[in-house]
């Protein structure tokens, strides 16, 4: 049997907290709870969990300082922002920080499970395609696939995981164009026939492009982005 992955749930309303324990754990995952920023923090250190499900709005520290003290240890750790804010403001704060994901309260539990199955499965990774290379270089910036590690002028970079499944998602379809569409359905796991309306596709490039230099990714106006071949 496949073992059980761990979710650290942080969030400080107690009904919440007991229902979404309560469904993730009808969905055979692994549950532990914290109920303020600093609890959150230790027992992310602590027990290693394989996902963290993140209210914003939290006594001692709030989730966006949380996740800027896991992001520290753990740069890859899968991290869900959960909010009852929906200003475009808080979205690119938390997105700037290093969230996978962030759903706005209230949510169907049905969607939050999708998201949680969708950014889990893209932390798990699949296997390097025969067809890829092992090692990448565009410019001054090499792609180890296998080893998940990128670096520039032989420097490392630090890839959020999001970034990180766009550049392999680029790098896929490098010299052709990828859209926006693609993005959100391939890498945030939204259905191809209802994508999103949204500016986080275009604020994440923002963020890869600072990483990597401006000159790896094109933008073609009004359809998406291009690697360089």
């Amino acid at each position: 049997m496949a073992e059980k992955r761990l979710i650290l749930v942080v969030e400080d309303d107690e009904a919440m907290l007991l229902g979404l324990r309560h469904n993730l754990e009808f969905e055979n995952y692994e549950v532990v709870t914290a109920t303020d920023g600093r609890d959150a923090v230790q027992k992310g250190e602590k027990l290693q969990p394989d996902l963290v499900l993140l209210d914003v709005m939290l006594p001692l520290m709030d989730g966006f300082a949380v996740l800027r003290e896991l992001r520290a240890t753990r740069p890859r750790l899968p991290i869900i922002l959960l909010t009852s804010k929906n200003l475009e403001a808080d979205k690119l704060t938390g997105f700037k920080l290093g969230a996978d994901d962030y759903v706005t309260k209230p949510f169907s539990i049905g969607e939050l499970l999708a998201r949680v199955r969708a950014v889990l499965n893209r932390a798990e990774g699949a296997a390097t395609p025969a067809e890829e290379p092992s090692v990448l270089h565009v410019g001054t910036v090499e792609i180890d696939l296998a080893q998940r590690q990128v670096r520039r002028d032989g420097a490392p970079i630090t890839l959020a995981l999001k970034e990180y499944e766009m550049l392999r998602l680029f790098i896929r379809h490098r010299g052709e164009i990828v859209t926006r569409e693609q993005l959100l359905h391939d890498v945030w796991g939204y259905p191809a026939d209802s994508v999103p309306n949204t500016r986080t596709v275009d604020n994440h490039v923002a963020k890869l492009r600072q990483k990597l230099g401006a000159d790896v990714i094109e933008t073609i106006p009004k359809v998406g982005y291009k690697m360089l071949a």
